[in-house]
């Protein structure tokens, strides 16, 4: 088995449909260490992934996926990983990419799985270039902002201070690590999206709700 000071984090909020599966997916690909952060669900996906082997840590009520983030980091901090990648729990990401973002760990602090699919739904594209826009404004790198597939080293996992509860926190994450002088490195991925999938992520409203968090982040930071 893979893993050692690897840890994989799966923020999950009622993911009963596809948790499962997915934890199945990254035990075939060797990966032990599995941390899912249930966001306060109320059915059945903090049974479901204890029964695969995960590690979960629980919310008492739904606070976001920022939250369930940090909760995951500062667990996995506590456990001794010297790796982390996040990984999403609708189904989206491919369980072959954890290795290649570890690998890509060796010369980089954060690694950002940029996705390649061309099933990726036409408002979905055009509403993550809108935040990738937004997130180059602040930060100078022009990447897949909003991928959570991503890659942290122990560098990272020490020096980026997670501020954000909500969505705005993949900008959030790419921001700081800019800001901190922090080596970041980009590699594709592959993303499946189905008709679950495709109902997730980020709206219009909730994108304009991120550029104005991301605002007075940075009115706060200059302060």
């Amino acid at each position: 088995m893979k893993g050692g000071d690897v840890w994989v984090i799966i923020p999950a909020y009622n993911e009963e449909h596809s948790i499962g599966r997915v934890l199945d997916d990254l035990k075939k690909e060797g990966w032990k260490n599995l941390i899912v952060v249930d966001d306060g669900s109320t059915d059945a996906t903090a049974r479901i992934a204890r029964s695969k082997g995960a590690l979960v840590v629980s919310h008492l009520k739904n606070s976001g996926l920022g939250a369930a983030l940090r909760t995951g980091l500062e667990k996995a901090k506590e456990l001794g990983a010297r790796r982390v990648v996040t990984f999403d729990a609708d189904g989206q990401h491919d369980s072959k990419s954890v290795a290649e973002i570890v690998s890509s760990l060796d010369m980089a602090d954060l690694v950002i799985g940029v996705r390649r699919n061309v099933n990726i739904p036409l408002h979905k594209r055009f509403g993550n270039f809108v935040l990738d826009f937004i997130t180059f404004i602040f930060s100078g790198l022009f990447t897949d902002s909003q991928s959570g597939n991503r890659g942290f080293s122990k560098r990272a996992l020490e020096r980026v201070d997670i501020k954000s509860d909500r969505y705005e926190v993949s900008s959030e994450i790419i921001i700081q690590a800019s800001k901190l002088g922090l080596r970041i490195k980009t590699v594709p991925v592959k993303c499946y999206y189905n008709e679950y999938s495709k109902g997730k992520g980020t709206t219009i409203l909730s994108g304009i709700k991120i550029f104005w968090k991301l605002l007075v982040q940075k009115v706060r930071f200059r302060r």
